[in-house]
């Protein structure tokens, strides 16, 4: 474990931050002066626009009826501007495992029961009552506020602030902290257990000139310390930008919006299988690019070019020139609790391989321009529940032909019955690679998934080259209280093919398929708290029992997992 040494910033470190955070500043200035360009260009327009001419007659209007015109031009404009739907946020997808909420009476956080506030229905709130939350924080939708007649709190001062009558400024937040212990860690064969905490700050800005121009800010700051294993990559941010991009409003089309967003942005797309935020590690997923999107309310569709950002822990993060990715998301809503996402997605990575890893066949980190075409349906009938996505890839790797797809499946249903009961069957496949000299490529690519919602709270298994049969069972003993369990029962798709973690890296292999194809079973636990309407304290316990596959590779290891977070977001 650390000592508190580990808490004392030393005269380095504090100067490293400071350059750090110097190039970090210089880099918001540099888009804060293009923003102001931009913003310019609106104002002159605006207010250069002429007045329209009268053509009920020739001669010049006298003075005191001239300002009609005026005067209805301008409300004309007011009324073309909607507060109550700026930001046009993008309501988040249903993931795969959905759960429908409990609803009538009863306490929906734990300061309601303390208090005696005993709720008709669930209140009207900006977040998911959950600890962790996908969801980025520039669509976190906090425009009930314009309704006079909303529950107040204690952060609605510095939610859409209105300056003047063409201006809204938002100022929000987010702190949580995570102690850890695993036992052995990573399926490592020294079987080397591992306990450390986590820390992650991170605070935003979001400034829009009418539902024309926005400028959204978002710093983050994620520490971890007293581990015995090497910190993950994904574990330390320190002082570095999440987000930071400007919309523009560039047309309106069938009375939907159409923006392009430029800078670096969180993605997140559907069920999360191929891109998600990635909430679960202590850093986000965040990209840098370009992405033009439209929606009503009928259909979402957004077309997007980005390269995925490196961390650099203590130094400004710069997005990865060696690939690029891109691709069209189409989401149709034909009526409410259902949906049909449609996709294509390319990603073009130019990262050569080491020829080590290329003569153990392990090809999936570089040298590949690999291209996902697929379709998802999911939403309930009353109770039942159901989901359904197919994804299919080709393209190169290493010069050779990709073919490979995945399918996840499932059907759940709520019991009418107290602690509104909930269970989902599911199965998962994600195609491998049987033979490397045969000049395909059958892996299957995860992309940037969240992996650790679908696969298993350890992170030992990705979404390529496996079977997992899997079912979830769900209660709500109180509405403030969410109580969920996964079991699931992995196999290797192909025996001869590697075991990919759930960052997608190649872990174990037995080139001979001799070890088997069962990978192991995992229990997942978690209990969540929904303390008030800004926090949360979330308890897990995960574990693995291995299959023959995972005791002829790494004989002895049974790891599981320990972890508490509290969370508070504002």
């Amino acid at each position: 474990m650390s000592s508190s040494g580990d808490f004392v910033f030393s005269v380095k470190s504090f100067t490293e931050l400071k350059v750090h955070l110097v190039k970090n500043l210089q880099q918001l200035i540099k888009l804060c002066l293009c923003c102001f360009g931009v913003m310019c260009l609106v104002f002159q327009a605006h207010a250069t626009n002429p007045a329209p001419a009268n053509s009920a007659t020739s001669s010049p209007a006298p003075a005191p009826a001239a300002a009609a015109p005026a005067a209805e031009n301008k409300a004309a404009s007011a009324a073309i501007y909607d507060k109550s739907k700026v930001p046009p946020v993008s309501a988040p997808s249903r993931p795969g495992l959905f759960l429908l909420p409990p609803t009538g009476p009863g306490y929906y956080s734990l300061w309601d029961m303390v208090t005696g506030n005993k709720r008709e229905k669930p209140p009207v709130a900006p977040y998911a009552p959950f600890a962790l939350l996908t969801t980025p924080s520039y669509d976190i939708d906090f425009r009930y506020l314009d309704n006079p007649e909303h529950e107040k709190d204690i952060f609605d001062p510095v939610k859409r602030m209105h300056l003047g009558s063409d201006w809204l400024l938002s100022f929000g937040g987010n702190f949580w902290y995570r102690y850890i212990h695993e036992t052995d860690s990573r399926l490592n064969a020294a079987g080397t257990n591992n306990d450390f905490h986590m820390l992650r700050t991170r605070f935003h800005a979001d400034l829009w000139y009418r539902d024309k121009v926005r400028l959204f800010a978002e710093m983050i700051d994620a520490r971890a310390f007293g581990s015995e294993l090497p910190p993950l990559v994904t574990d330390r941010n320190h002082a570095d930008i999440l987000n930071l991009f400007t919309d523009l409003k560039v047309a309106n089309v069938n009375n939907g919006p159409v923006y392009l967003r430029v800078g670096r942005q969180e993605l997140m797309y559907g069920s999360q299988r191929l891109i998600s935020t990635l909430d679960w590690v202590n850093t986000r997923r965040t990209f840098q690019g370009v992405k033009a999107f439209w929606r009503t309310p009928e259909w979402d569709l957004d077309a997007f070019w980005t390269r995925p950002m490196v961390i650099e822990k203590g130094d400004v993060d710069n997005w990865d020139t060696q690939q690029n990715f891109f691709g069209l998301w189409a989401t149709h809503k034909p009526k409410p609790g259902h949906l049909i996402d449609l996709y294509f997605l390319s990603l073009e990575n130019d990262r050569n391989i080491a020829a080590v890893n290329l003569s153990r066949n392990n090809i999936l980190q570089g040298d590949s321009h690999v291209h996902t075409l697929g379709g998802r349906v999911a939403g309930n009938f009353d109770n039942f529940l159901y989901e359904l996505e197919g994804m299919y890839q080709f393209g190169k790797r290493s010069s050779q032909d990709v073919s490979a797809f995945a399918v996840a499946t499932g059907v759940g249903y709520r019991l009418p019955l107290p602690m509104n009961p909930q269970g989902w069957i599911r199965y998962d496949f994600a195609s491998g690679d049987s033979k490397s000299t045969d000049g395909r490529s059958n892996t299957f690519n995860q992309l940037f998934p969240f992996g650790h919602y679908y696969l298993g709270f350890l992170d030992r298994v990705g979404r390529q080259n496996m079977h997992d049969i899997n079912a979830q069972f769900t209660l709500h003993p109180m509405p403030w209280m969410t109580f969920i369990t996964q079991y699931h029962r992995f196999y290797l798709a192909n025996n001869r093919d590697y075991l990919y973690n759930a960052g997608g890296l190649a872990t174990l292999r037995d080139a001979t398929g001799q070890s088997g194809s069962h990978i192991g079973d995992e229990i997942d636990f978690r209990v969540n708290f929904h303390v008030s309407r800004h926090q949360d304290v979330l308890f897990g316990y995960s574990k693995m029992w291995s299959g023959e596959f995972l005791k002829k590779q790494v004989p002895g290891i049974s790891p599981d997992l320990i972890y508490v977070q509290y969370n508070i977001r504002f």
